[in-house]
């Protein structure tokens, strides 16, 4: 991870721009989990720590744009650029990122750079696709799952394709790998969004709802409420929500287990993931520590 830093530490450099080495510097590095799974599927190949700060600086200047898009005032529990610095200046910021990772990845396997720029171009879409769908209550699991896998796991999952390209070894194999563990990662983020409290989220309680998006239990318990509780829980959706009324709603997930059955997706893809890597013991232990940030 040192080399990885270094390597990230260089490409901003390069830049040569003095603010936009202050402004990335501002940026909290958070847990690094496409990086650890570049070096842990190739930890031979002197390129993959290249490849890790690659994907690092496409990772940070989606969350970047995420954050303008979002109107978000916190990123990690620490203020956000657009916050502190305007949006005009996050954008930017994403913009300058999102190209020196590209001109830096042309420098790979042909195959490789198709992977990771391809997930770019997914993940922007998913984006935009979560813009759409909190404009109205969403009580399609399938069309949020498609959205998921589209804004959180194509990078994950052509990060380890790329890793496992590198390494020699079978890159399907760990592509599956790396779309499950992003998918069931984000549903695990989507629970802790509604059982965590702020403090611990860095970021309001309950606030993917509040800012429209409908989340999988959101969706499990739609499923399940009579008619008169249906429309109370769409009247709720996209707007700040009372004590009592986001009171009602935890209680209503906690009658019908709509978290639980959440969970027991995520378990299902993480399962899948390991079964895929059932000889690898370092990638079994980051799913394993994954599942456990729960409930």
């Amino acid at each position: 991870m040192q080399r990885v830093e270094s390597e990230i530490a260089r490409l901003i450099g390069e830049i040569e721009y003095d603010e936009v080495t202050r402004l990335f510097s501002t940026l909290s590095g958070g847990k690094r989990l496409r990086a650890k799974l570049i070096l842990k599927i190739a930890p031979s190949s002197e390129r993959a720590p290249l490849l890790a700060a690659i994907v690092e600086l496409i990772h940070a200047a989606s969350l970047l744009h995420d954050d303008v898009i979002d109107e978000a005032i916190l990123r990690r529990g620490v203020a956000s650029v657009n916050a502190t610095e305007g949006s005009k200046n996050a954008v930017m910021l994403g913009d300058i990122l999102y190209s020196k990772a590209f001109s830096e990845l042309v420098s790979f396997d042909r195959g490789i750079a198709k992977m990771i720029a391809s997930s770019v171009t997914a993940l922007s879409k998913g984006e935009m696709m979560d813009v759409k769908m909190a404009q109205s209550f969403n009580d399609d699991e399938e069309r949020y799952l498609e959205m998921l896998y589209l804004k959180t796991a194509t990078l994950i999952e052509a990060a380890a394709h790329g890793a496992a390209t590198l390494a020699g070894k079978d890159p399907l194999s760990h592509a599956l790998y790396g779309r499950n563990l992003g998918l069931s990662f984000q549903i695990i983020d989507d629970i802790l969004d509604i059982t965590s409290d702020a403090a611990t989220l860095g970021k309001p309680a309950m606030n993917d709802f509040v800012e429209g998006k409908c989340t999988l239990p959101y969706i499990y318990l739609y499923r399940v409420l009579s008619g008169d509780e249906k429309e109370r829980l769409k009247s709720l959706h996209a707007k700040v929500l009372s004590e009592d009324e986001s009171a009602w709603i935890r209680d209503k997930m906690q009658e019908y287990k709509s978290v639980e059955r959440s969970f027991e997706l995520a378990q299902k893809l993480s399962d899948e993931a390991m079964n895929a890597m059932k000889n690898d013991e370092q990638l079994i232990n980051i799913l394993q520590t994954m599942i456990k940030r729960s409930y």
